[in-house]
C-alpha cells in the first residue's frame, strides 16, 4: 500500500532525513586510508543518537551496524568491522537511516579514499549522475518506468550495469515502504506516481553486469564480477512542484 504524507507527516521526514544526511557528510569526511569501518560507524551511531534519533539500520533484521559499509566489489549491506581497514585508492559506499520522531530517513554516498584510479572515479561520476537522473522523473502523473529507465540509460552509456536485485523504496514511518523502485524500466510503464509520496531513489552501479552474490554472512552483496560497485541514495518527496531532495543537511 502506498502511504501518502500530510504536510505534518513532511515536516517530520523532513527532519529525520536532515539527520540522515548531516550523519552521512559527518562520516564521509573520516573516509581515508587507515580507518576501519568500525570507526566509521561510531561516527554515524554518535551523530545520530547525539541529535534524539536512532540508526535506522542497527538490529534491523538483525543488522550489528548503525551504517551499510561497502568496499570496491562490494555492492550493499557490508558489516562494519574493526578489521577492515580502508586503504590507499578503495571507493567505500556508505549507507546511512536515520529514525526520528517516527519517520526515517534514507540516504547513501560512494566516497573515495585517498587517489583512486579513474575507472574508479568515472564510476563514481556516473552513478551519481544517475541518480540525479532518477530524481528529475520524480514527479506527479510520472511512472516509476520512467525513472528506472533515466538511471540504467545513462550508466548503459558507458558499458556499467544497474543491479536488478535490489531496488529502490518508499519511506517513511517504516524505513522500506511501498513502492519498490527499480534502477531499471520501461518508460510509461509501471506505478504512476503521486504528490505525497516519499522514496529512496538509490542507483547501485556495477562495472561490470548486473550479477551479484550474496556472501554467507548472509548481508554483504558483492558483484559476481568482482569489478567495482558504487551506490548513491536520496529520500525524495514528489510534490506538485516537482521533485524535493529531504536527504540534504
Amino acid at each position: 500500500m502506498i502511504v501518502l504524507k500530510t504536510a505534518k507527516d513532511m515536516e517530520k521526514i523532513r527532519d529525520a532525513c536532515k539527520l540522515s544526511a548531516l550523519a552521512l557528510a559527518t562520516v564521509g569526511e573520516a573516509v581515508k586510508p587507515g580507518v576501519t569501518t568500525a570507526e566509521l560507524d561510531k561516527i554515524v551511531h554518535k551523530v545520530i543518537v547525539s541529535h534524539g534519533g536512532k540508526p535506522s539500520f542497527l538490529g534491523y533484521n538483525g543488522f550489528p551496524g548503525s551504517a551499510c559499509i561497502s568496499i570496491n566489489d562490494e555492492v550493499i549491506h557490508g558489516i562494519p568491522s574493526p578489521s577492515r581497514v580502508v586503504k590507499e585508492g578503495d571507493i567505500v559506499s556508505i549507507d546511512v537511516g536515520a529514525f526520528l520522531n517516527g519517520f526515517h530517513g534514507d540516504n547513501a554516498y560512494t566516497f573515495a579514499a585517498g587517489e583512486i584510479s579513474e575507472e574508479a572515479a568515472l564510476l563514481l561520476r556516473v552513478t551519481e549522475e544517475s541518480l540525479y537522473k532518477g530524481i528529475e522523473k520524480a514527479v506527479p502523473k510520472g511512472r516509476l518506468g520512467d525513472l528506472g529507465n533515466a538511471v540504467e540509460s545513462h550508466v548503459k552509456q558507458y558499458g556499467f550495469a544497474a543491479v536488478r536485485d535490489y531496488v529502490g523504496h518508499g519511506v517513511g514511518r517504516q524505513l522500506h515502504e511501498a513502492p519498490e523502485v527499480q534502477n531499471y524500466g520501461v518508460p510509461g510503464r509501471g506505478l504512476r506516481l503521486q504528490s505525497g509520496m516519499t522514496i529512496a531513489i538509490e542507483p547501485m552501479i556495477n562495472a561490470k553486469g548486473s550479477a551479484i552474490e550474496v556472501q554467507p554472512d548472509g548481508w554483504t552483496v558483492l558483484t559476481a564480477s568482482r569489478s567495482l560497485s558504487a551506490h548513491f541514495e536520496h529520500t525524495v518527496a514528489i510534490t506538485d512542484n516537482g521533485p524535493v531532495i529531504l536527504t540534504r543537511v
